[in-house]
């Protein structure tokens, strides 16, 4: 699928966009175009990449003439842009509306008119029973989503979601914080010690969206299914990797925070399909004549459970350590503070 296509990432100078870039070029794509609004990102990106295949377009996903230019004869599209930060959202709402929905319809319909193949779009944990403006305005990103491919062939532009918390060591995520905390003596800030989060690789969420562009029908969301451990549990892991003596300090949960990750609802996991190491769950096709689907109920609904970090596969300590000695930016870390102790 990937040999010699021609791929947008948008938001593509974060952690996401790179990893998926780099796994994009690996595998034989004819051209990458990573579409943002910082430049500098764009220059330092450049710089790193060092690849012609990879061509930078500025712009906001906000200003549809932009998005609409770059989408010129480009086969598919990983839709990453977003406001990320929960609390950021919070204090500026509208912002988050005008970027994770406003924005998200104009790469739809721009990818639409320009006839883009396929279109996977990002979305997060947060989106499911929602209680932060991130989390609602990337649910309603799901929804202007499968409002497009609800009315369209997969003949056409194939729409599809992916779902999926934190992922390890990515911009703002909270192992490079604890790492920053150990090194510099600081206790290490937990939130809430019996917070769960899953625990998933930038590789693994390569996998997903690999996964969405090869199988994805018109409206689906994918989830991969991770194990999760205690944010308490997590910075123990990583005091014991460095071999620190830092305590941890409890801080308080954040403006809109979790205690735990769900990355399916119950509802949704009634009609899932389960692929083994994923989750595919079907668009609603029904249409506004209700009368045709009447039933007096599904029994089954009662067995279900949503999928979650606090009923996922709980890891111990030293798993989680196994866990983040596989990641290579824990490792570079790892050999620096081992030199530096030295």
């Amino acid at each position: 699928m990937h040999k010699d296509k021609v791929f947008l990432i948008t938001g593509g100078t974060g952690s996401f966009g790179k990893t998926v870039a780099r796994f994009l070029l690996q595998n034989g794509c004819r051209e990458v175009r990573v579409f943002s609004r910082d430049e500098t990102k764009q220059d330092q990106m450049r710089t790193d990449f060092d690849d012609d295949r990879v061509k930078y377009y500025i712009g906001d996903v906000r200003d549809y003439q932009g998005i609409n230019s770059a989408l010129l004869a480009v086969d598919y599209v990983f839709h990453a842009a977003a406001l990320k930060q929960v609390p950021s959202c919070e204090f500026f709402p509208m912002q988050a509306v005008l970027t994770n929905i406003t924005g998200s319809d104009n790469v739809i319909r721009a990818s639409i008119a320009n006839g883009v193949k396929k279109v996977v779009c990002l979305s997060t944990d947060k989106a499911v029973y929602p209680i932060n403006a991130m989390g609602m305005t990337k649910a309603m990103m799901e929804k202007v989503a499968q409002s497009y491919a609800r009315n369209l062939s997969d003949e056409q532009t194939v729409i599809s979601c992916v779902r999926y918390g934190n992922v390890m060591c990515s911009r703002g995520s909270v192992i490079p914080r604890f790492i920053e905390q150990i090194k510099e003596s600081k206790p290490v800030t937990i939130t809430e010690s019996s917070m769960t989060r899953f625990l998933m690789a930038l590789s693994e969420s390569v996998d997903l969206v690999d996964h969405a562009f090869n199988h994805a029908a018109q409206g689906d969301i994918f989830i991969k299914k991770a194990p999760a451990c205690t944010v308490e549990d997590l910075a123990q892991a990583l005091i014991n990797l460095f071999r620190s003596d830092v305590d941890t300090k409890i801080i308080g949960i954040r403006h809109g925070e979790k205690i735990y990750e769900t990355l399916a609802s119950k509802e949704e996991l009634v009609t899932a399909e389960d692929l083994g190491s994923y989750y595919r769950i079907r668009m609603d096709t029904r249409d506004l004549n209700y009368e045709k689907y009447f039933s007096e109920g599904n029994e089954s609904e009662i067995s279900f459970d949503d999928y979650h970090s606090h009923n996922t596969e709980r890891l111990t300590v030293k798993q989680v350590e196994k866990v983040l000695l596989s990641l290579p930016e824990v490792r570079s870390e790892l050999a620096v503070w081992e030199q530096r102790r030295s």
